[in-house]
């Protein structure tokens, strides 16, 4: 089969790796890091001008959960359209929902990181300035809020945020892929100046692998005919795909 698969660039290395063992010919499109920041609206145009472009292809794979419903919506429109059953990355970077489910469930406050999240963390172009975090004040990290205002005034305005309310944990998931182990440590260092916890966990390529390899049972993998579009559903099936209406003459 001829694939086209558009992706999220967290998952730029564990794509790359999982294409160069697939039986089929795979081309990448890799979108940039936060379009789920920008609104699910806002997503949704962009991820669906992309997928209206593609020609010549058998299936278009999407490396994307549904994402706070950015993807809600997008329509297949010549070629069908493959999509995770995932809320998130996460879902994709353990392998399954099921696994991913277990362990937030049993770790409250955690907070994920991957080689993907880590490298390509800032946006810094016409993204950055679209998100709902930037419209609202609160987009900067840590070490931005200490380099501008001081350490005492960051923590202070860091949990007065909210984000250290919610979070008490990083987990680094180690998927295989990395070069070396520069960025567990840069989690750890991060655990460690926030007094947080920190653990390590080992992702699991096999989801990725069976999106690009063609293998995509109905119980991990939504395939949208076309004139077919996907909608979100409020059980462990995530989402569905529903016939686009006809327009009356």
């Amino acid at each position: 089969m001829r694939l086209k698969l558009i992706s999220c660039e967290i998952f730029f290395r564990e794509m790359c790796a999982a294409v160069a063992r697939s039986p089929h010919f795979v081309d990448i499109e890799f979108l940039p890091k936060g379009l789920h920041d920008i609104g699910s609206e806002k997503m949704l145009e962009r991820v669906q001008t992309v997928v209206d472009r593609v020609q010549n292809y058998d299936t278009i794979l999407l490396g994307y959960g549904l994402c706070n419903n950015g993807l809600a919506g997008l329509s297949a429109r010549a070629i069908p359209v493959v999509l995770p059953r995932a809320h998130d990355c996460i879902t994709l970077f353990m392998g399954s929902k099921e696994k991913y489910l277990e362990y937030f469930n049993s770790h409250p406050g955690v907070y994920f990181k991957t080689t993907g999240w880590i490298e390509r963390a800032e946006n810094n172009g016409e993204l950055r300035q679209l998100s709902i975090q930037n419209k609202l004040g609160i987009d900067m990290s840590y070490e931005k809020l200490v380099e501008k205002y001081g350490e005492d005034n960051a923590r202070f305005l860091f949990e007065e945020l909210g984000f250290s309310k919610n979070y008490g944990q990083f987990t680094f998931i180690e998927m295989g892929v990395e070069p070396d182990n520069r960025f567990e440590e840069h989690t750890r260092k991060l655990a460690e100046e926030r007094n947080w916890k920190f653990e390590k966990l080992q992702g699991d390529l096999s989801m990725i692998q069976r999106l690009v390899d063609g293998k995509w049972d109905d119980k991990e993998f939504l395939v949208i005919p076309p004139g077919w579009r996907v909608s979100a559903r409020y059980d462990e099936g995530i989402v569905t795909a529903e016939e686009i209406p006809r327009e009356q003459p």
